[in-house]
């Protein structure tokens, strides 16, 4: 009969809980012996941990709890010192922790020991470090224009909610989209109706002419402006006061906003332009650039995924229900992969189902209209 060794003895296990400040380490070593201790986020604690491992001699695997961005400089460390990198899943690893001690409790030595007995029964998903992985410069790359996008929302909320209804709400009927570079420099320009008042009709269209832009009708726009300023409803504000001033620096920084915008959707076309995948992902319905790299920021290498059904869990598109006794649920989304990327893949979708060209363009590729954009991708790639 063949001698078929247990895994667990030729493996030194490492749980790591891992914390902004401070890591709780627990290692259990291929003869059983158990090493606890607490190590900062700091390259000397680093390199400590490393040394021992590799004085314990043998294969090394460690598994840790993804958290924000505090894991990431240790799991590189690691997987560069040779250690096996695996990844745990906070939910699994909450119902685990409740499943051993019965309570809902929780601490770090306690989540450690968790974590190590998850590692033990292989109940790990796999880590891909984007370093290593080499996207790591794309997925920096998104999250930038991801914080700068929603840094322009919050102030463009800022500026329709909050000063447009105090300064010039007549002006608010002209915000037609997101956009609207006209808008933001004629506001610059005219805060108020005391600043269009301030002028004649002909001055004031002759100063904001070049402002507005290309329009269809731009003398009339204009001189509707100036008559509706006549009879504004904005609070009485002076034009040089301080609060108008505020008002322009809120609107300066919208434009520079959406100026670094503009400059990382070229930026990212330019760097992308080369890549094969890029380019499929464009050719389908509704992505764009910026979609395209999300996808290829937060996926890595797609090719990994050995069936397109496992890249829909990793996105948690896969399906999912509750079931109790006799009482069977509604199947629906289970959401519990990747965010960012289901949110790319929930954009791209509400953009292809308006598009005029979606049908005739899915149908030339032979592809059936009823397909959804997610296999499609993966059957692409």
């Amino acid at each position: 009969m063949a001698d078929i060794a247990d895994i667990r003895t030729i493996y030194h296990w490492i749980a790591i809980d891992v914390a902004r400040y401070w890591n709780i380490v627990l290692i259990e070593t291929a003869s059983g012996q158990r090493h606890r201790f607490k190590m900062s986020n700091t390259a000397q604690d680093f390199e400590r941990l490393i040394t021992f491992i590799q004085d314990l001699g043998g294969r090394a695997r460690a598994g840790l709890e993804p958290t924000g961005d505090y894991h990431r400089a240790l799991a590189y460390r690691l997987a560069q010192a040779g250690v096996e990198v695996v990844s745990i899943s906070s939910v699994a690893q909450s119902r685990y922790r409740e499943a051993m001690f019965n309570s809902w409790d929780k601490n770090d030595p306690k989540d450690a020991g968790v974590i190590l007995e998850m590692l033990k029964q292989g109940r790990t998903q796999q880590y891909v470090d984007p370093m290593l992985a080499g996207h790591h410069d794309m997925q920096e790359l998104s999250k930038t224009y991801y914080q700068i996008s929603r840094a322009r929302t919050r102030v463009q909320h800022s500026i329709v909610n909050h000063h447009i209804p105090l300064y010039f709400p007549e002006m608010h009927k002209y915000w037609s989209s997101t956009r609207s570079d006209w808008w933001v420099r004629f506001m610059i320009e005219f805060p108020t109706p005391a600043h269009v008042r301030q002028l004649s009709q002909e001055a004031f269209v002759a100063a904001s002419w070049s402002i507005v832009g290309r329009k269809v009708n731009k003398q009339s726009k204009l001189e509707e402006i100036w008559s509706m300023a006549e009879h504004s409803a904005a609070l009485p504000h002076m034009p040089e006061s301080l609060a108008v001033e505020t008002f322009r620096m809120t609107l300066r920084h919208f434009q520079q906003l959406t100026t670094l915008r503009a400059e990382i959707e070229q930026r990212a076309e330019t760097v992308l332009c080369g890549n094969p995948d890029y380019a499929c992902l464009k050719s389908l319905p509704g992505i764009g650039p910026i979609i395209a790299l999300t996808i290829l920021a937060e996926g890595g290498d797609l090719r990994r995924f050995g069936h397109h059904r496992q890249f829909l869990k990793y996105c948690g598109f896969d399906l999912a229900k509750t079931q109790s006794g006799m009482r069977r649920g509604r199947a629906q989304l289970s959401k519990r992969g990747n965010a960012r990327l289901r949110l790319a893949f929930w954009m791209a979708g509400q953009v292809a189902i308006r598009l005029r060209e979606t049908l005739s363009k899915i149908n030339m590729n032979g592809i059936s209209a009823r397909t959804p954009v997610m296999p499609i991708c993966a059957a692409r790639l």
